[in-house]
């Protein structure tokens, strides 16, 4: 069952244009036939980029260029062949800053967190000292199910930031321990829409919409304070990226957003780039018998109904592009499959996007966040196709120092780091960073 789903609520829940060779003795204008679609008149028409808005280097033209290779003026020009897709993150890729912060903010500063039965059953994870944290915090004198007074206690704020920033409490304790695979899942960001049990997903939509028009209308490089903490306050849609999803559908694209954030917050702002729900992938949670969020999520590739150990993060975002876009079934799921069933374009800025944005077909676009793995991959550039760019608002510094990509950038299953790898076996040299 979707959380989309309004009415479903039981909780059972470079295929590149090839020009002949032109013999020596005619004219250069023959190479191109004025009905090609490579011609400068046909690509005249096809849909192009705005040269109004920067790019660095040569990103612009390589990205015209899989489009025009990938879409209605190159290899997708009959009517029964399938759409080619393109894939993006959310956080950081599309806008600026994170959209789930802002909405957790917003609620912690409204005072829209129910008080949980026990801390412990809000996550399989918890640790007995994040239990204990949370509970001296937020104390027992709500009743269960009622909101927590967030806006006024500053100890509970904290307390439930630290744990969906950082995994810790505040005396620097883990919140969360066990066994988890962590190229499927990390239970903070699990949390995020266990946190929001008891709400229905309207009352979910709201806040997210009021957070979001509150960090749109700050301006550029306002922060705000939760709890003692400072984060960002604003955020901003990167005017590239809805000028590269809008030529991309006028191209014949498909255009999904896949986030790690939860799904109905991530639709109140995919809209306004055009994007659906239908086209909207996110942490997806199931519903009780009266629309009300639980701790349960839906399940991907061979995982059913869990706990959230299967969302869309780094191996588990590919999973959900198989199945959802793709309709691949079982543990098939988890798996590269082959290249017409793949995206043609992925869009990420960490290492939470690698693994879909490396299935790529056409090109791999990456935003520097100076993330070890996701970087690797992008300066290494194994098959040429890599597209790397300088976040578009507030740019980070060049990272001093190599990203470790020979022995430590790799996020393994287990949690530990490793060396990155090619997929002949060969591992990626460190690297340095030269975009930013």
């Amino acid at each position: 069952m979707r959380m989309r789903n309004r009415h479903a609520l039981a909780l059972t829940l470079a295929t590149a244009a090839t020009l002949a060779a032109v013999p020596a003795t005619l004219p250069a204008a023959a190479a191109t036939p004025v009905n090609s679609p490579n011609s400068p008149a046909a690509k005249a028409h096809c849909p192009q980029l705005s040269k109004k808005l920067t790019w660095y280097g040569d990103n612009r033209d390589r990205l015209q260029q899989m489009i025009d290779e990938r879409g209605r003026c190159g290899s997708h020009r009959g009517h029964d062949q399938k759409r080619p897709v393109a894939a993006f993150d959310w956080d950081n890729t599309v806008v600026k800053n994170d959209i789930t912060d802002a909405t957790i903010a917003w609620s912690l500063h409204h005072d829209k967190i129910l008080r949980p039965a026990t801390w412990k059953s809000t996550s399989k994870w918890m640790t007995d000292d994040a239990d204990k944290a949370l509970t001296k915090a937020c104390g027992t004198k709500v009743p269960v199910g009622k909101p927590l007074p967030t806006s006024t206690d500053t100890d509970c704020a904290d307390e439930i930031f630290e744990v969906r920033e950082d995994g810790k409490t505040m005396s620097g304790a883990a919140a969360f321990a066990g066994e988890w695979d962590h190229r499927h899942t990390v239970p903070q960001y699990a949390w995020v829409p266990q946190l929001f049990a008891g709400h229905t997903v309207p009352e979910l939509e709201s806040y997210a919409a009021k957070a979001r028009k509150e960090a749109l209308a700050a301006p550029i490089g306002a922060t705000q304070t939760v709890g003692t903490h400072e984060i960002p306050g604003y955020a901003r849609y990167y005017d590239q990226q809805r000028d590269l999803i809008r030529t991309l559908k006028k191209a014949g694209f498909d255009v999904y957003i896949v986030s790690a954030g939860s799904e109905p917050v991530t639709e109140v702002w995919s809209k306004s780039v055009g994007v659906d729900r239908k086209h909207t992938i996110a942490i997806r949670s199931v519903l009780d018998l009266k629309g009300r969020i639980t701790s349960w999520n839906q399940g991907c590739g061979d995982v059913p109904v869990n706990k959230g150990e299967a969302i869309p993060y780094i191996d588990g975002k590919r999973c959900w592009i198989n199945q959802e876009i793709y309709g691949v079934k079982g543990k098939s799921a988890w798996d590269k499959q082959d290249p017409s069933h793949r995206i043609a374009l992925g869009g990420g800025d960490a290492d939470t996007d690698v693994t879909f944005v490396g299935d790529a077909t056409g090109a791999h676009l990456v935003l520097n966040r100076n993330k070890n793995e996701v970087m690797c991959r992008g300066y290494d550039n194994a098959d040429g196709r890599w597209v790397v760019n300088p976040m578009f608002i507030e740019p980070m510094k060049q990272k001093p120092d190599l990203y470790p990509c020979s022995t430590a950038a790799y996020n393994e299953p287990d949690g530990s780091k490793g060396p990155v790898l090619r997929e002949d076996g060969s591992v990626v040299p460190d690297q340095v960073d030269a975009v930013y």
